[in-house]
């Protein structure tokens, strides 16, 4: 058994499930902000005020630091979008969910992109493990939004017959590409228009006429 099974396989008591959820937050924090290559576990343990011990007690080398980051990163996505998703009823409330992108991206005065994409962008040629999580966060992604487009199809909203899944797809590039442009403009314009395309492309499906 390697080390770092036996590190994952580890019950941690209350105290130590804190102390790790706390370590875990900083370096999302500092790979957002710097990239995953630019923060050693060294600037890592100076943040979160832990030592070189505390830190392997946790975390078998900072592969396995950046697994949980992505998990971290990826949950904190799922959530945002099933808050606007999970009961999506009409293209009302997915006009707020694209709001909610545009917003979350103004937030970060327009320095930030999307936490999975930036890692994406950045681990995907590098690690093969990376990528592979990467790519199921992607495809949670999708799932959340192809859940809402289907209630939207049982409901009467759009076509019986779109597909879903590939519409969803589709909507999470869009806000991806726009991430990007923005990001690079430092203007939201390109990804309310990646956005705007997005929602037009969805409408197409629609089976009311939407204004």
């Amino acid at each position: 058994m390697t080390r770092e099974r036996t590190i994952a396989n580890r019950p941690l008591t209350p105290r130590g499930a804190v102390t790790k959820q706390r370590i875990i937050e900083a370096a999302a924090e500092l790979i957002y902000l710097h990239g995953a290559e630019n923060v050693s576990l060294d600037t890592v343990m100076d943040v979160t005020n832990t030592s070189k011990s505390q830190l392997y007690h946790y975390f078998a080398n900072k592969q396995a630091l950046i697994r949980d980051v992505i998990d971290l990163q990826t949950s904190r996505i799922l959530a945002a979008n099933a808050s606007f998703l999970g009961a999506l009823d009409s293209f009302v409330a997915l006009r707020a969910w694209g709001d909610m992108i545009i917003a979350a991206f103004r937030a970060s005065s327009g320095i930030g992109g999307c936490p999975i994409g930036s890692l994406a962008s950045e681990l995907s040629t590098q690690s093969e493990e990376a990528r592979l999580q990467l790519r199921q966060s992607f495809s949670d992604w999708s799932n959340v939004i192809e859940n809402g487009l289907r209630r939207m199809r049982q409901i009467g909203q759009l076509d019986s017959d779109t597909d879903v899944a590939a519409v969803a797809v589709a909507m999470v590039a869009a806000v991806q590409g726009g991430i990007i442009l923005a990001k690079t403009s430092r203007e939201t314009r390109p990804l309310e228009l990646a956005i705007d395309m997005a929602l037009a492309y969805v409408k197409r499906h629609a089976s009311v006429v939407v204004g």
